[in-house]
């Protein structure tokens, strides 16, 4: 689980390499379902490696 966990955050990394995204565009992007999704975020986000803020009705990620 935990490796799961690691490579979705890379997935995540990647696709954030082209700028912040919202979680909805970050979920298509990667094609990851909501529960991994939130998990490899988790993870990014407990590594200090992304920022969150809010924008309209949706969570934009970003790369610190």
């Amino acid at each position: 689980m935990i490796t799961k966990i690691g490579e979705n955050a890379g997935l995540i990394w990647n696709a954030l390499q082209n700028g912040a995204q919202g979680t909805k565009a970050l979920k298509k992007a990667t094609k990851l379902k909501n529960e991994d999704l939130f998990l490899a975020l988790g993870w990014l986000a407990r590594e200090g490696k992304i920022n969150f803020t809010e924008a309209e009705a949706d969570t934009v990620i970003a790369l610190v």
